[in-house]
C-alpha cells in the first residue's frame, strides 16, 4: 500500500513539472504560420502603426523564411517600419541591407530615398543645436549624410520617380549647409577672430554659390577685411556684393520640400497582400 502511495505521488510530480514545463514555454501564435500569413499579418500591422509587432513579425519571417519574395519584401518593409517608428539607425541599416542583398531589385531606388529621407528628417533642426566650439561641431552630420544619400540616388537612378524629390531636397540641404557655415563665421566675428571668420565666409562664397547664404556671406567678408584694415579687400567684397544683388542672383524662388509621401507599398506588382 505504501509503495501504491509513494508511485502515485511520484507520477503526481511528474505530471506537475512537464505541465510547469509546459506553462513556462512562452506561446506564439505565429508558430507553424506559412510566409504569407506571417508577411500579411506583419504588413497589417504596419498599416495600423503598430510598428514595435510589425517588426516582430518581418523578423520572424526573415528567420523561418530567409528566401522567396515575400522576405525580400519584409527586408524593404521592415526598413519602413523602423522609419516609421523612429528608429533612424535601424532604419538605415536595413536599407543598406536591402541594397547589399539586391542591388538588382526594380525598387532598389526606394531603399537609396528611404535612407535619405531618414538623414533629412535627423538633419532638421541641427542648426538649432549647432554651438561652434570647436573642429569637431563643424560637421552637421546628418544634413551631409542626406545629401550624399539623395545625390546617389541621383546619380544612379536618374528617373526614378524619387529623383525629383531628392533633387529638391538637396537644394534645401545644401542652403541649410551653408547657412551653418555662414553661422561659423558669424561666431568668429562676434569674438574678433576676423581672419577666421573671413575665411569661413570666402567658402561658402566659394563652395556654395547660388545659395541664399551667398549675401550674407560677402557682407561678413566687407566687415571683416575693413576691422583687418584690408580697405582694398573690403572694397571688392562689396563690389561683387552689390553686382549679384542688381543682376538678382540672391533670389531664392525654390519652394522647400513638402512632407513626405514616402509609402510603405512599392511592389504592387507582386499582389503580396493578397496572397
Amino acid at each position: 500500500m505504501h509503495m501504491i502511495r509513494t508511485l502515485v505521488i511520484t507520477l503526481i510530480a511528474v505530471a506537475l513539472l512537464s505541465g510547469c514545463g509546459i506553462l513556462g514555454k512562452e506561446f506564439d501564435e505565429t508558430e507553424g504560420w506559412s510566409a504569407n500569413e506571417l508577411y500579411n499579418k506583419a504588413a497589417r500591422e504596419l498599416d495600423a502603426a503598430n510598428y514595435k509587432r510589425a517588426i516582430e513579425l518581418y523578423k520572424k519571417l526573415e528567420a523561418r523564411y530567409p528566401f522567396g519574395r515575400y522576405a525580400m519584401q519584409g527586408q524593404l518593409d521592415i526598413a519602413y517600419a523602423y522609419y516609421k517608428g523612429d528608429e533612424p539607425e535601424q532604419a538605415i541599416a536595413a536599407a543598406d541591407r536591402f541594397i547589399k542583398l539586391y542591388p538588382q531589385n526594380p525598387f532598389v531606388d526606394y531603399a537609396y530615398y528611404l535612407k535619405g529621407i531618414v538623414n533629412y528628417n535627423r538633419s532638421i533642426g541641427f542648426l538649432d543645436r549647432f554651438v561652434p566650439i570647436d573642429t569637431a561641431q563643424r560637421d552637421p552630420g546628418s544634413a551631409l549624410d542626406a545629401f550624399n544619400d539623395f545625390a546617389e540616388l541621383v546619380r544612379l537612378y536618374p528617373d526614378s520617380k524619387y529623383a525629383a524629390d531628392a533633387r529638391q531636397r538637396m537644394l534645401h540641404l545644401r542652403n541649410n549647409l551653408a547657412e551653418g557655415e555662414l553661422h561659423v563665421a558669424r561666431y568668429y566675428m562676434e569674438r574678433g577672430a576676423y581672419v577666421a571668420a573671413v575665411a569661413r565666409a570666402q567658402y561658402v562664397v566659394e563652395r556654395f554659390q547660388r545659395t541664399t547664404a551667398v549675401e550674407d556671406a560677402l557682407e561678413l567678408m566687407a566687415q571683416g577685411y575693413q576691422r583687418l584694415g584690408k580697405e582694398d579687400l573690403a572694397t571688392d567684397a562689396r563690389r561683387v556684393l552689390v553686382m549679384n544683388r542688381e543682376a538678382g542672383r540672391f533670389i531664392n524662388d525654390d519652394p522647400e520640400p513638402g512632407e513626405v509621401s514616402l509609402a510603405r507599398r512599392v511592389w504592387d506588382y507582386l499582389s503580396l497582400d493578397e496572397n
